[in-house]
């Protein structure tokens, strides 16, 4: 059985009422996210800056390289834009700048004399190293939850992986599962009630062929196990090929969909026997990748449908079109069939069906599905027919949300569609074995087997093996396509899971060494940030929630594996100039390199990532 897990969403951007007051503490609604933070100041500075403009809301970005400063806000140019030749006690935009910043509320979080107003009016907000330091040292006695991110929606379901019935997973499933995961785990963890979907593919007209086939093998099916169907992949081909090849049989498929569909026990049996062999292999899959699931496939949604066409014609959506019973939607040429001219229900009618399912019986606020590229229009579709029935908001970013989370396809060397030398598509199982026996050959030609016990050799090559996978997949753009490549994402260099894993386990390696009870370090010791390289590592640090936020606000993984390796290289840059054990710092170092292996864990955590904590 899949298990059951809850999820996640949303995009944080909630904007921050006006405030007048001179002075402001900014710790409580958000202490882990600073951008959030500078956000209610200069929202304050804003109504004190240009008291008319109420609907301003405040633009503030990390600051780039090039400039004096952490973060930057950006209203001066837009502001001048809109009060220049109306009286304004402003000349320029860099004037406005000034203003902004000598309005900023009083904050221990700001070195306000650092600050400055540069170019068009930027200005440059210098956080106070102090109340950095006691900001991490407070995540390191809190934990780092007190860092998550706080969306406004309290309910999001995930629609991910959606194999089909009778297929085994193959390396196409790999990205579906993996993003969908992940998103998931980024909304769990900002404490948004996340519903794990897998629509799988358990209604159709091929179960037919399937179902008559095992009756020629099987005619007997309380004896169908596992084993005697044994590849589900094989299995498949077998019936498709007499499917093809053999009219009797055929016509008896075609026939057999027909008892199916119409409730026939037996047929619902065999049925019932294909679906439970198929969840047994997935099952194992999941496992592997640990990830949690409820399935609910498109059979479980097949006693709402009739009703939901019904609700849908009942709004004059519904027209007919040579035959079949259309929706025809501005902007598209082509209608979405709904009713088939056969009178028979399509992928249409079950999405939308799903889709009303989750509106009105989940009470989804956020509904996320995760398919790749291909299926770009008709998610298109039927979502703009949801708008047409008023089943959603006009805007695509008001709530009720739905999103479509697409994505390239998994490549060969070839650049084609990744596939074995016999043009078959890999089997996700082979991949993760191949994936965990290449690991664990690296870590015994590094002498590992005999340093570690067997479980521990195991264990350690597979949370490599199975990370390197994921994190290949999840550190690109999810709209492109990428190549698999075993040696490129096994290698420990660069930006590879093997890399950040080993780096991790080099941090706890420092730690260990000590020999210093780091809890008691926490309460005891103060955490300072006094050279150029401690303060640059505190202040990635201290950018998670607001990386964590951006990603699921985006929906965009990568963004969370490029501020992971971002933290990686700003330690070893921190750790390459500065001693850390016996050195005069070392219990404030300790405690920092400490903040480093929680963030890095979190950010392996929502990846989906086991860490390792020696190498």
């Amino acid at each position: 059985m899949l298990g059951v897990l809850r999820a996640t969403s949303r995009r944080f951007a909630s904007q921050i009422e006006s405030k007048s007051v001179a002075t402001m503490e900014v710790n409580q609604e958000c202490p882990g996210n600073l951008k959030r933070q500078l956000e209610k100041l200069f929202d304050a500075s804003l109504r004190s800056t240009v008291p008319d403009n109420t609907r301003v809301k405040p633009v503030v970005t990390t600051s780039p390289l090039d400039r004096s400063g952490d973060y930057q806000c950006n209203n001066a140019m837009g502001l001048w834009s809109m009060i220049k030749g109306k009286d304004s006690q402003f000349k320029d935009p860099p004037a406005v700048g000034e203003a902004l910043l000598n309005n900023l509320p009083t904050s221990e979080m700001v070195d306000s004399i650092s600050c400055s107003v540069t170019g068009p009016g930027f200005v440059n907000v210098v956080l106070s190293t102090e109340w950095m330091a006691k900001s991490i040292a407070n995540m390191l006695i809190d934990g780092i939850d007190t860092w998550a991110p706080t969306p406004p929606v309290k309910r999001a379901l995930v629609d991910f992986s959606s194999p089909n019935i009778a297929k085994e997973m193959h390396v196409g499933h790999l990205r579906p599962t993996v993003l969908g995961d992940t998103l998931a785990r980024m909304l769990e963890f900002s404490k948004v009630e996340v519903l794990r979907r897998n629509h799988v593919g358990d209604w159709g007209t091929q179960f037919g062929m399937l179902i008559e086939y095992l009756f020629e093998k099987f005619p007997d099916t309380e004896s169908v196990t596992e084993t005697a169907i044994g590849d589900l992949q094989s299995f498949y081909r077998k019936s498709k090929s007499k499917f093809d090849d053999d009219p009797d049989f055929k016509e008896k498929a075609q026939k057999a969909v027909v008892r199916l569909q119409g409730g026939d026990p037996i047929y619902r049996k065999a049925w019932a026997k294909i679906c439970e062999v198929s969840r047994t292999e997935f099952s194992k899959v999941y496992q592997r990748l640990q990830i949690e699931l409820e399935e609910k496939g498109e059979s479980f949604y097949n006693p709402y449908i009739a009703n939901v066409i019904g609700e849908l014609d009942s709004k004059g959506l519904i027209e007919e079109s040579e035959g079949a019973r259309v929706i025809f939607l501005q902007g598209f040429k082509i209608p979405l069939i709904v009713v088939k001219s056969d009178g028979g229900f399509n992928y249409a009618s079950t999405d939308l069906t799903a889709l009303w399912y989750r509106l009105n019986e989940e009470k989804a606020d956020w509904i996320i599905y995760v398919t790749d590229f291909s299926q770009k229009q008709h998610f298109d579709m039927f979502f703009k027919a949801a708008r047409k029935a008023g089943w959603l908001p006009e805007s695509d970013k008001a709530y009720p949300r739905v999103d479509h989370v697409d994505f390239g396809l998994v490549n060969g060397e070839d650049r084609k569609r990744f596939r074995t030398r016999a043009s078959d598509v890999v089997r996700l199982v082979d991949l993760l074995d191949e994936a965990k026996t290449r690991s664990k050959t690296a870590l015994i030609e590094r002498g590992k087997d005999k340093e570690w016990t067997p479980e521990e050799l195991d264990q350690t090559a597979e949370a490599v093996g199975y990370g390197a996978v994921k994190y290949a997949d999840l550190k690109g753009n999810r709209t492109t396509g990428y190549t698999f490549d075993f040696d490129a994402m096994l290698s420990d260099k660069g930006n590879t899971a093997v890399y950040l894993l080993y780096a991790h386990a080099r941090i706890c390696s420092i730690i260990r060494k000590s020999g210093k009870d780091i809890d008691e370090l926490k309460k005891t010791v103060e955490l300072v940030l006094d050279h150029p390289e401690e303060r640059a590592l505190g202040l990635h640090l201290l950018r998670f929630a607001e990386t964590v936020e951006e990603a699921c606000t985006t929906l965009f993984p990568n963004v969370l594996c490029l501020y992971l390796y971002s933290l990686s290289e700003r330690f070893t840059s921190f750790y390459s100039i500065h001693q850390v054990n016996g050195s005069p710092e070392e219990a404030s170092r300790l405690l920092l390199c400490e903040a480093t292996a929680i963030v890095m864990r979190k950010c392996f955590h929502l990846l989906g990532i086991t860490p390792v904590y020696k190498i």
